[in-house]
């Protein structure tokens, strides 16, 4: 199936689904939004931008995430270069090392960054409290509805 913006997230504690969950209803039907686990080549081979969405996980990008990068990278390389990318990361602390793993990842693939980072900062540090379900502040689902409708925007008007 073929999508202006795919959307591919992971989250463990639904902090990250929702806010993937909050930038698909913003890009409405130019968007689709894929788990991490389910992506394959193709959808992004297929796919005219990206949304990456996923936690912050002992200071780097969950390892759905990047088991979903190393899956899905070579046979992507050389064929998706150019395409705009932002990223969202729910994170515990900063969320800096994952974000900027994720852009090594990207610069490889020669995506192009269009829009700030987002990071969004549960201040989660006790066991209990990065264990435990997380609810994601209205202002920040409305950042994240907010990106995701600039990404379809942006990738309909052709301005990616």
């Amino acid at each position: 199936m073929k999508c202006k913006l795919l959307i591919i997230w992971h989250s463990r504690t639904g902090g990250s689904a929702a806010l993937a969950e909050a930038a698909a209803a913003g890009a409405g039907d130019a968007a689709r939004r894929v788990a991490a686990d389910d992506v394959t080549p193709e959808m992004i081979k297929a796919a005219a931008g990206y949304l990456f969405v996923g936690p912050e996980n002992l200071a780097a990008l969950s390892g759905a995430m990047k088991e979903m990068f190393d899956r899905c990278y070579y046979p992507c390389l050389g064929r998706i270069e150019g395409r705009p990318y932002a990223t969202i990361i729910c994170a515990g602390s900063d969320g800096e090392n994952a974000q900027r793993q994720l852009d090594r990842i990207a610069t490889g693939w020669r995506l192009r960054r269009v829009a700030d980072p987002v990071i969004v900062n549960t201040d989660a540090q006790t066991p209990e409290a990065i264990l435990a379900p997380k609810t994601i502040a209205a202002d920040r689902l409305a950042e994240a509805r907010d990106l995701g409708a600039a990404l379809a925007e942006g990738l309909t008007a052709g301005i990616f």
